[in-house]
């Protein structure tokens, strides 16, 4: 297998398509009552966040070219939104300034730390794509070509602008890798049953699928994540990579890898974005090693146990971190590496 982790990084650009939102999450401060006691309250945080959008940053955090494909609203929100991911590296020439207002989440943690997710999306900005406002979206920038594309979550499942989405992914197929994560939302998707079609029509675009065991649990209820990635890698993807929260990971390949790896022990914040620190530090490993692009298909297909594993490691490692503070706040190149 390729590997340039040691040397200069493959020029290149990874795409990431969707969501950009903001969270409201909860966060519970030490107030002090009087001058002998100390109380607790609680508060909400508005905070950058959507899956796609936490991704983008992700990748420019571990050091990897992005370019977010966003329609970003022109309210106080979406200016914020949009100054969070340019702040942090992320490419937005070919993101949209859309008419509509910014989308929210509501997010509720669970006594360990656990999210789950409430919404605020009717008629917002990130769900109203056209084909003309993707038109020329995967086009080579000064950073270079566009290596791989990923989407998932809302964007690809919320009407209208859904099909321009998968579309986009579609006609990916022969210039970059595609990568994809369900990350569903059982409140806003409709059942299990309304729901796989579609995903089996992605996995037969996607060359990396990430998903999480809860996410499985959801679409195939009393299925076991191995047998379920041994069916999803016959449709088409070269990985597919279960997230198993404190439990690690496991992952299948085309060519008959099969891949278990340990959690991390953390003292966990909250699990905020965790999913997507992982995809990101995935994506951005395959690309450190060279693995990306149409022109690396054959090798991504072909990739060896030892590649798969570091790369696994890399990913499991920034989920932890995310895991161990606050929010949708993933880990620097930096950080990353001082815990590999």
């Amino acid at each position: 297998m390729p590997d340039t982790a040691a040397g200069r990084p493959p020029r290149g650009v990874i795409a990431v398509a969707g969501e950009a939102l903001v969270d409201i999450v909860p966060v519970t401060a030490q107030r002090e009552a009087q001058a002998d006691r100390a109380s607790t309250q609680q508060y909400w945080e508005f905070a950058p966040g959507g899956s796609p959008a936490n991704v983008a940053v992700g990748l420019s955090r571990l050091d990897v070219p992005a370019r977010m494909l966003a329609r970003l609203a022109d309210d106080l929100l979406g200016r914020r939104l949009r100054a969070h991911l340019a702040d942090n590296g992320v490419d937005l020439s070919r993101s949209v300034e859309a008419d509509e207002a910014s989308s929210l989440a509501i997010v509720e943690l669970a006594a360990d730390g656990q999210a789950s997710y409430d919404f605020r999306i009717a008629g917002t900005a990130d769900w109203q794509w056209t084909d003309d406002e993707l038109d020329g979206a995967l086009d080579d920038g000064p950073a270079g070509p566009v290596l791989a594309v990923h989407s998932g979550s809302l964007a690809l499942t919320t009407a209208p602008g859904h099909e321009a989405l998968r579309e986009l992914l579609a006609s990916a197929v022969d210039t970059a890798t595609v990568s994809y994560d369900p990350n569903f939302r059982p409140l806003l998707m409709g059942t299990p049953e309304e729901v796989l079609p579609g995903v089996h029509e992605l996995l037969g675009v996607a060359d990396v699928v990430k998903v999480s065991e809860e996410d499985l649990g959801w679409l195939h209820p009393g299925r076991e994540p191995g047998d379920v990635v041994g069916e999803w890698l016959e449709l088409g993807p070269a990985v597919v990579v279960v997230t198993l929260g404190a439990e690690g990971v496991l992952a299948g390949t085309s060519s008959g890898l099969h891949l278990v790896l340990p959690g991390r022990t953390v003292d966990v914040v909250d699990t905020v974005g965790a999913g997507d620190s992982f995809t990101a530090a995935l994506l951005a490993g395959l690309h450190r090693r060279g693995l990306l692009g149409a022109t690396a298909r054959d090798d991504l297909y072909r990739i060896d146990r030892p590649t798969l594993e570091a790369v696994l490691t890399e990913a499991v490692a920034a989920s932890a971190i995310t895991c161990s503070r606050h929010g949708a706040n993933p880990p620097t190149r930096a950080e990353l590496d001082a815990a590999v």
